[in-house]
């Protein structure tokens, strides 16, 4: 128990003097810690968790990397998962840069979130061959022409709703 504390603690540190050198190094950009790890373009802002907890570090070089790339929005579900590759990319190359520990395995997993994500709303729910995204709401089966709507947001649960 008391090897945990001492990991947090160093870790809310370390934590501490890399959000110094980021406000010095982009003042243009808003650091404040928050209860998740999160980019608003709108705003400037990145919310960081400063728990201690393990990857904290990471998920806010992530945040920065889709500020460095100016990620605002995205249309398709494939291109919300580049811009998240493309955004632990940069992370990974800000990581190096700030000599601060960084691990694959870690970005991998985040990075099947979406991967699931997008599984799950692809599968049609007829035949459960794999659609292709038409639009923002809706996927086409190329295998049975069945076409079903998702919901917009990535943090709801991916509903497939048939349409008649």
């Amino acid at each position: 128990m008391q090897y945990c504390m001492v990991v947090m603690t160093w870790q809310r540190v370390s934590m501490e003097k890399l959000i110094k050198k980021l406000r010095a190094d982009y003042p243009d950009l808003v650091f404040k810690p928050g209860l998740a790890c999160c980019w608003s373009p709108e705003y400037g802002e990145i919310l960081y968790e400063n728990s201690g907890k393990a990857h904290s570090i990471e998920g806010l070089l992530h945040e920065l990397g889709h500020a460095r790339l100016e990620h605002k929005g995205y249309v398709s579900d494939l291109e919300l998962l580049q811009k998240e590759v493309d955004a632990w990319e940069e992370a990974k190359r800000l990581a190096n840069m700030y000599d601060v520990p960084f691990s694959e395995d870690h970005m991998q997993d985040c990075l099947d979130t979406y991967r699931d994500w997008i599984y799950k709303r692809s599968t049609c729910p007829q035949c459960l061959s794999t659609g292709i995204q038409k639009d923002e709401h809706h996927y086409h089966c190329l295998n049975c022409s069945h076409i079903w709507g998702v919901t917009a947001s990535r943090f709801r649960r991916p509903y497939r709703r048939s349409k008649k």
